[in-house]
Order: C-alpha cells, then structure tokens, then sequence
C-alpha cells in the first residue's frame, strides 16, 4: 500500500465512523452545530479573505481562465451570503426519516419505506470555495459524512474554511471527522480516492467536463454526474420577440461563467430578420462575441466564424453560438444532438409547439419562455444545492437534502415465517 492508499483509506475509515455517528446525533443538535458554523465563518471573514487572496495571487500561475476568476474570488459579501445560506439549510426540513411509503401485506407484516443518509459521499470540485461550505453543510444536515476535494485553485481558502467547520464541529460535541479535505493536490491521488468504494458509498464530481468524465470514467464507486452545461436557448417563429430579447440577453450575460448559462442560441428562420439585429443591439454593450455562420453574419456583425467543436464548447465566458434552423423538429434534433442534458428553452407563444419541446428534448431541466438561468437548487426553493444531475437514476436537476439520501426497508412483524 503506498502513501496516497494509506491516506485515502485512513480518510475513509475515519469518515465511516463519523457517518454511524451522525445517524445517531438528533436533528436539533445537526441545526445547531450548523448554526455555529454560519457564527463562525462570519466571524473569520479577514482569515478567509487572507486566504482567497493567496489563492488569486497563485491563479495566476495555474493559468486560471478569466471568467473562472469569478468563481474563485471571495469577498465579504459572498462570505456573509455563505453564511446566511448556512442558516436557511438549518431551518429547512431534513428528509432523513421521512416515511415514504407504507405497506402492510395479507400476512401481517408492516413494511415501511424511510429515506436514510447514503453514509459518506466524496465531493471532487474545481476553484470554487463556496462548494467547500454548500456540501459540508448539505451534508451535515442529512447526516452524511463527507469527503472534499477541491482543486488546487482554492486550497488555501478551501482549508480555512473547512478547519473552522471541523473545530466548530468539535465545539459541538461532534466528530469533526464529519467534513474532511484531501490536502495532497496531485492528480493521481484522486485516482486513489475513486478506488475507496470500501469506505465511500458515492462519488460526486463538480466541475467542468473534463473532470466529470475523469471521475465517471476512473470510479469504481457509484458516481452521481453533474454535468457541464452546454445549454440552448430556441427562438421559435411563434415567440414574442420583446420576450425573446429579454430572455437571450439574460440567459447569456448575468453570469455567463456558471453551468446554466446558455452558450447556443436557435432562432427559426421566419423571425431571424427581424430578432438578431434586435438582439445585437442588446447585447453589443456586453461585448458578447457571436459564432456563427453566413446567414447569421448577414443579421450580427463581426461574426466569428463556427469551428467544427463550437456548438460542443462549455464557453464559460462572453461568447455565443447562433443558428438559424428551419424548423422546430431542426431545433429539438440539434439540441438532442449536443445537449450535456442540462437546461434548454423554448421561448414561443404556441402551447402546443411548446409541449412538443418540452417533451422531446432530453435534458434535466426544461423551461418555455423562461432563462435557462433559474436552474439552481435555491432558485427551486430547495435551499443550497449539491449539485445539478445530468443523468437519469436517483437524481436529475438541482439536487437538494432529498437527492443526499437513499431509503431503507423497515419492515415489523409478529413471529411469521415465509412457507
């Protein structure tokens, strides 16, 4: 065993045990330890703002992108949203033994269905400190254990932060145990990690499409795939144009470095005369660089040219494919074709075109006339959120407390045997 097993399997045993405790902590005591984590993150704020800006000095030396600067920076107010995120979790309702179902059979037995924590679950995320304090916490709540490993962008903020999670823990009277973070940045030893499947009862990736496919492919523990967001945007020849413009611009420019962000945009062929000039005047003061071909060219200017991986790029920043597409079969068949199954729209005043988007396109989330930017677990009035499922088993969509447990069969009788 070398090094970086010895390490992954002490993490993990430790975290095993911390998940038997926290089955048997009650839920007053979780809020309560949650509660004092919120105090203490505001009350570190400078120790937290010292370490994000050794963090944003090294980025620099990373070739960190610019637009993933922003998911990287922390600032006193970010921290106090943090923390006031931190607060809503403890007063939110945990799913953890809530009755599903109950079933009582011909011969007596009562079988009742009740969700239960997974364990321990393993977190493998980029430069984004805030997914330190979203799933340690998410996870507390639900009474999971958990392992982070965040990237080599945020380690000193990502450390901060999760020492004044365990020693508040510790304060508590529970196992600090409870949140642990991988400190060894080599790549090979999240290759390590993948393997503990032992200790760890699932593995989930937050970060771009790289990693995701690392994780899904190197996993030998269940993985739940959140996934990059190549989202699309149809205009269709039935839309309201002043509600499409809105709509685009919004989808596109609020935050384009984050996963629901649209990064291509359909528009049917019989409005594209009068809508793409209209949304380049909306979006020329954002400076939002148009990709695409010579149709769209003679509607937008300086259109950048679409190479053969474009309408497959995660953009991440001010950058937007166009098409202009015949039909609505044309749109829903690109989609189909390039989707990362994360959030489209249709923006169209015809019910019945829009049930026929809504029903074919094969993502997690789909809207009809409304951003794709909405895709987000406190947006779904879920609290903070873990992540957003792109896959289909357990969980799809912003995945909130209820996508952290699995269920139990508890099942009560009165002496009888199977004849």
């Amino acid at each position: 065993m070398n090094q970086y097993e010895e390490l992954c399997v002490d993490m993990g045993q430790r975290a095993k045990e911390a998940s038997y405790e926290l089955a048997q902590i009650d839920q007053d005591s979780l809020d309560r330890a949650l509660l004092a984590i919120a105090d203490s993150l505001e009350a570190h704020i400078d120790e937290v703002m010292a370490a994000n800006a050794r963090d944003l000095d090294q980025a620099v030396h990373y070739d960190v992108p610019q637009t993933m600067m922003d998911r990287l920076t922390l600032t006193p107010e970010r921290i106090a949203q943090m923390a006031l995120g931190i607060r809503q979790v403890a007063e939110l309702k945990s799913p953890v033994g809530t009755l599903l179902e109950t079933i009582t059979r011909p011969n007596g037995l009562r079988i009742e269905k009740r969700a239960v924590p997974f364990g321990v679950i393993g977190i493998i995320f980029e430069a984004r400190p805030n997914v330190t304090v979203d799933a340690g916490v998410l996870c507390l709540k639900t009474s999971n254990a958990t392992i982070l490993r965040g990237g080599k962008e945020a380690f000193n903020t990502n450390q901060v932060i999760v020492n004044l999670m365990r020693n508040t823990l510790e304060t508590q009277g529970i196992t600090p145990d409870a949140v642990q973070l991988v400190e060894v940045l080599d790549r090979d030893m999240v290759g390590t990690l993948l393997e503990q499947r032992q200790y760890i009862d699932v593995i989930i990736p937050r970060g771009g499409a790289g990693l995701i496919r690392r994780v899904v492919n190197e996993s030998k523990i269940p993985v739940i795939e959140t996934g990059s967001g190549i989202c699309h945007t149809f205009v269709d020849e039935y839309a309201d144009l002043d509600m499409a413009v809105q709509i685009a611009v919004n989808a596109k420019v609020q935050r384009p470095s984050v996963c629901n962000a649209m990064e291509t945009l359909l528009v049917h062929k019989a409005v594209a005369d009068e809508f793409l000039p209209r949304l380049q005047d909306a979006l020329e003061s954002y400076k939002v660089r148009i990709h695409g071909d010579q149709d769209v060219a003679k509607y937008m200017n300086n259109t950048i040219p679409l190479e053969d991986i474009s309408f497959s790029t995660e953009y991440n920043d001010l950058d937007l494919n166009v098409r202009i597409v015949d039909s609505l079969a044309e749109a829903i068949d690109h989609i189909n074709q390039y989707t990362t199954h994360h959030s489209e729209a249709i923006i169209t005043d015809e019910p019945m075109r829009a049930t026929v988007f809504m029903n074919l396109v094969d993502c997690s989330t789909v809207y009809h006339n409304a951003s794709t930017r909405f895709t987000d677990g406190f947006e779904f009035g879920f609290g903070a959120e873990i992540g957003i499922s792109t896959q289909k088993l357990h969980a799809r969509g912003p995945m909130g407390l209820q996508a952290l447990t699995s269920y139990k069969y508890f099942v009560f009788g009165e002496g009888q045997v199977r004849s």
